[in-house]
């Protein structure tokens, strides 16, 4: 990812700057959803005594994989930054570094806002009925037969019903 340089912001407090940037951020992934195509992000650079404030939004498309029926489907995002940039920045603080002679590395920016943002079990709609846990087939394109079930606390019973069909065990009384 490209820096941007803000040596012209820099101990001019109020000076704005406007920035576009379409980058990709490989790896941004989790097993069920990523982010494959490139973001755009319209930022604005202002600068502060303390630093330089970026504010803006960014767009993207994420590839989702349903946690239900692992359909795959695409979802757009939109989401507002605000954020502070400052020349010294402590490791577990919430401001991002940079450097006066380098300038701004917006990346980490970016993944952690977009990170927050993918969801950790995806659905394809919210009334997905998923797979078939006996035959595997996908219930919203009723590839499955149905299936008797029987709840496993209870499946020692059925070896019941046929004794308490014919309690005798099937034996002549006579």
């Amino acid at each position: 990812m490209r820096l941007l340089d803000v040596r012209d912001l820099l101990g001019h407090p109020g000076a704005v700057r406007e920035e576009r940037l379409r980058e990709s951020l490989e790896g941004l992934e989790t097993e069920l959803a990523g982010v494959p195509a490139p973001i755009d992000a319209d930022l604005v650079l202002e600068a502060l005594v303390e630093g330089i404030c970026v504010t803006g939004t960014v767009r993207g498309t994420l590839a989702l994989r349903c946690a239900r029926c692992l359909a795959a489907f695409e979802r757009g995002f939109e989401i507002r930054v605000h954020e502070l940039f400052v020349r010294d920045a402590a490791d577990d603080g919430e401001e991002y570094p940079f450097d006066p002679e380098r300038g701004i590395d917006p990346e980490q920016m970016l993944r952690d806002a977009i990170g927050t943002e993918l969801p950790f079990a995806p659905l394809c709609r919210p009334d997905c009925l998923g797979l078939c846990e006996v035959c595997g087939g996908d219930r919203n394109l009723r590839e499955c037969p149905g299936h008797e079930r029987v709840d496993p606390r209870l499946a020692a019973l059925a070896d019941l019903l046929p004794l308490l069909a014919d309690p005798d065990g099937g034996a002549d009384r006579g």
